[in-house]
């Protein structure tokens, strides 16, 4: 099985001129085409690997069907730097979450690296990528932070697709963890019709260049209400998912911008990454 993951990875190469990476000259212009297309593209995000698609409704069906998941499931998007604050109806915000404090939150949470947001979805964002929650449509938007070339990637989609935004998901089947590397997502996808794959240039090297994160499915705080407040007195902001990086991390930096964190029940355990058991031949599986 390793020596078939191997000549998988190798293939991928050799079809996409030597460039299959991101970063690369000829690997990203192409995946961003296929992006344009209608295809899917796995591809390195961060510490790990995510899946991107035109978010339209009919390949988003497609999508959550190729991973498991109910066709009609609601996506999350992404976005270049630049445009991810216009995803959001600022003018939405419940009072005791004052604009600019949530705005300069969400910059240091990006400029530390991968992270998800949600709150109440701008008018521009259609129903099949937005919930309802507490009365307010919201929507979520999964970034993989500043230093991640993965946004060159989204910048050359978007330019190609004409949209502001993408949908995105984790690269794994329904129920089991990401890969976060490319042996895994090969073995995964490699051979569906309907999707293609931009690889980590360095699969271990983009994992050390997180050092807080672990490579899973992005945490994910929410800022449509307020979640009363801590015992400090600050106003709280409700953690829905404790991924890659901490809840005592984020508490922290929450903090210094004026904010308490309440966990959701869903956020009480904090998601662990998917293990890759040597096997012989020096592959993993």
């Amino acid at each position: 099985m390793g020596d078939e993951r191997s000549v998988l990875v190798k293939e991928l190469v050799e079809t996409r001129g030597g460039e299959p990476v991101l970063g690369g000259a000829e690997g990203v212009p192409r995946a961003a085409g296929e992006v344009a297309a209608g295809y899917a593209v796995v591809h390195g995000f961060a510490n790990f690997y995510a899946m991107t698609a035109r978010a339209d409704r009919a390949v988003v069906e497609r999508v959550n069907l190729l991973k498991g998941r109910p066709a009609g499931q609601t996506g999350s998007v992404t976005t270049v730097p630049s445009a991810l604050p216009g995803l959001f109806d600022w003018t939405r915000l419940p009072a005791e979450l004052p604009r600019r404090q949530v705005r300069s939150l969400m910059e240091e949470l990006y400029g530390l690296g991968p992270f998800g947001f949600r709150g109440p979805a701008a008018e521009r964002v259609p129903g099949h990528l937005t919930a309802v929650q507490d009365g307010v449509p919201t929507v979520q938007v999964i970034a993989p932070g500043r230093a991640c070339p993965s946004n060159a990637f989204f910048a050359a989609a978007l330019e190609r697709t004409g949209a502001e935004f993408l949908f995105i998901t984790s690269a794994n089947r329904s129920r089991e963890l990401p890969h976060w590397r490319a042996e895994g997502v090969v073995a995964d996808f490699g051979r569906e019709p309907g999707l293609r794959i931009l690889a980590h240039a360095d699969d271990a090297a983009a994992r050390r260049g997180y050092p807080h994160h672990e490579p899973v499915s992005t945490s994910v705080v929410s800022f449509h209400r307020a979640a009363g407040r801590g015992r400090s007195g600050l106003p709280a902001l409700t953690l829905e998912r404790q991924g890659s990086l901490s809840a005592d991390h984020i508490r922290s930096v929450a903090a210094n911008h004026g904010f308490a964190l309440a966990l959701a029940p869903a956020a009480a355990v904090r998601a662990r990454a998917r293990a890759y058991v040597p096997v012989p031949g020096g592959q993993a599986r």
